[in-house]
C-alpha cells in the first residue's frame, strides 16, 4: 500500500498529455520565484545567496496544501534557521513526468542554480513507462544542468514504482536513482516519502498527497541529505566541476 500510494502521489500523468486529472495544474508552484531572504551566516557574516532549485511533481508543488506548506517552503525555513545563504526556487508541477521535466528544463534554469534537487519519476512509474527512458531523461536533466552551471550540486530524490508492475521493473526503477547518484557523485535521498506514504493520517482525503504534517516529514527526509550539501557550499562555494564522463551504458537502467 505504501508503494502504491507513493507512486500515484503525483497525479500519474503529464499535464501536457491530458486535459484533466487529480491535482492537474498548468504552471509550476512558484514560477521561477525564489522564496526566503537568507543571506546572513552565523556570526553576522554576509554572503551571496545561492539558489536551490526543486524540480519536481505535485509533491514539490504542494498539491492540496498550497506552495507555502509544501516541503520546499519548509526547507527554506530550515535554511533560514540554520543561517545558510540560500534561496529556494519551487519548480514543482502537478502531473509532471521525467520527459516533461526535461522539456521545461531550459525555462527552469533561467535563474542561476547552485543546487538542483531532482524529484521526478513517480508518474513514469505509475504509467509503467520505460525505465530506460526514465534513466535517459533524468541523465539529460543532470547533464544539461551541469553544462550550464558546472559547479552546481545535484541531489536526487529516490522514487519507487508500484509493485503490481512486477519485481524486475520495480528493482530496475529503484536502481535508476542509485546508479545516477553514483555516476554523478550526487547526494541521494533514498525514498522521498519515507514514513509518510500509505499512512492515512499523514495524507489528504485522496490518500495519496501528504497533509501539511506529511509535508513536514518529507522536508525532514530531504533536509537530512540537503543540509550537509549546503553547509559544504557555504564553506567552499564550489562543487569542484563536472564529474568524469559517464560509462558507455549511459541512459540504461
Amino acid at each position: 500500500m505504501l508503494l502504491i500510494a507513493f507512486s500515484i502521489s503525483c497525479n500519474g500523468a503529464d499535464t501536457r498529455d491530458r486535459a484533466d486529472g487529480i491535482g492537474a495544474d498548468s504552471t509550476p508552484a512558484v514560477a521561477g520565484r525564489a522564496s526566503g531572504t537568507a543571506t546572513t551566516l552565523p556570526g553576522g557574516v554576509r554572503s551571496r545567496a545561492g539558489n536551490v532549485l526543486f524540480l519536481g511533481t505535485s509533491l514539490t508543488a504542494g498539491y492540496g496544501v498550497g506552495e507555502e506548506y509544501a516541503y520546499p517552503a519548509v526547507i527554506q525555513q530550515k535554511i533560514d534557521s540554520a543561517g545558510l545563504p540560500f534561496h529556494v526556487i519551487n519548480a514543482g508541477l502537478s502531473g509532471e513526468t521525467s520527459a516533461g521535466g526535461l522539456r521545461r528544463l531550459d525555462w527552469s534554469l533561467q535563474q542561476s542554480v547552485d543546487v538542483l534537487v531532482l524529484e521526478l519519476g513517480a508518474n513514469d512509474g505509475l504509467r509503467g513507462q520505460s525505465v530506460d527512458a526514465l534513466s535517459a531523461n533524468l541523465d539529460s536533466i543532470i547533464t544539461h544542468t551541469l553544462e550550464r552551471y558546472p559547479t552546481a550540486d545535484i541531489v536526487i530524490a529516490g522514487m519507487q514504482a508500484p509493485p503490481n508492475l512486477g519485481s524486475a521493473y520495480t528493482r530496475a526503477f529503484a536502481d535508476t536513482y542509485t546508479r545516477l547518484a553514483a555516476r554523478y557523485h550526487a547526494a541521494l535521498i533514498p525514498f522521498l516519502l519515507q514514513d509518510v506514504g500509505g499512512i492515512r493520517e499523514l495524507n489528504q482525503g485522496d490518500g495519496i498527497h501528504p497533509t501539511i504534517e506529511g509535508q513536514r516529514i518529507v522536508a525532514g527526509n530531504v533536509w537530512r541529505v540537503l543540509r550537509p550539501v549546503l553547509e559544504k557550499r557555504a564553506g567552499t562555494g564550489s562543487r569542484g566541476g563536472l564529474p568524469a564522463p559517464p560509462s558507455p551504458e549511459r541512459g540504461s537502467s
